[in-house]
């Protein structure tokens, strides 16, 4: 009886998908080192096609750089999907919209000038980094700081709502003591006034002249250091939190630390959690 064979299509599909989406592989690891390097390099083309010098000495060939790497995204893009399974899950995937938005607006910028510049999304392919060089553990720290802004998103939702409150306040004194003769034409140039100073950004370009005005807006100046430690204070508790959490769920066998908040055992070596 003859061995049941795979089609020759579908063996050709499921080399061609090992090789693009994974880096587990000696072909894998060497086609996702070579893409992010044409990545690296097309970015460069996009910043130096924005500088007006380079771009007028070397149009030609910035432009023939900038569809080389164009063409190179576009044949990617259809092996991506002639070779992955689930065609649709990749294409509306948040990593399948950026490779696809790696080479679109080349295409958009002969109706449209200028929309070749949001190629630079291209730098989000970078992301893929990660799964190179295997760099998980960077991965689970970037997972707690992202816990822990969603902590503290109500209490920052209260402190945002709080500046906002002072900033209308602010700006409507300062409208009220400067007046249109010094420049606060309105209150919402006031609130403006208000926001550049409370951040301590300070433009310069709108200031109080009375007395009064003034010493409101030494009141700002002060008000606006202590402003700008809440949001720091309030991230920064939740994420000694986290990473406590984090840390007394640490398997004391093999490490893992990636665990459900009530697992008793390890779920990668069945080891006791909380046993030294």
């Amino acid at each position: 009886m003859e061995r049941d064979q795979k089609p020759l299509s579908q063996d050709w599909r499921e080399r061609l998908f090992v090789i693009i989406f994974e880096a587990d592989t000696k072909m894998g690891k060497a086609f996702d080192v070579a893409l992010l390097w044409l990545i690296v390099l097309s970015l460069l083309v996009v910043i130096l096609e924005s500088v007006p010098g380079l771009e007028a000495k070397y149009d030609r060939m910035l432009f023939a750089a900038e569809w080389v790497f164009t063409g190179i995204f576009t044949v990617e893009y259809v092996l991506r999907v002639v070779c992955v399974r689930n065609k649709w899950r990749y294409m509306s995937s948040p990593l399948g919209l950026i490779d696809l938005m790696a080479f679109l607006p080349s295409y958009f910028s002969l109706f449209s000038f200028g929309m070749q510049y949001f190629l630079v999304i291209r730098v989000l392919r970078l992301l893929r980094v990660f799964r190179i060089m295997k760099l998980g553990r960077y991965v689970g720290e970037a997972q707690v700081l992202i816990r822990a802004l969603k902590a503290s998103r109500f209490k920052i939702t209260v402190f945002l709502s709080t500046v906002l409150t002072l900033v209308v306040v602010i700006g409507t004194l300062m409208y009220m003591i400067e007046g249109p003769e010094n420049g606060f034409s309105s209150i919402p140039v006031g609130m403006y006034w208000a926001v550049v100073t409370l951040t301590t950004v300070g433009f310069g370009d709108i200031t109080p002249t009375t007395t009064a005005g003034r010493a409101l807006a030494a009141l700002v100046m002060i008000l606006g250091y202590g402003i700008i430690a809440v949001p720091t204070g309030i991230v920064t508790v939740e994420l000694a939190q986290q990473s406590r959490k984090r840390e007394e769920a640490a398997c004391a066998s093999c490490g893992c630390r990636d665990h459900d908040r009530d697992a008793a055992f390890c779920k990668l070596c069945g080891e006791k959690l909380g046993t030294g």
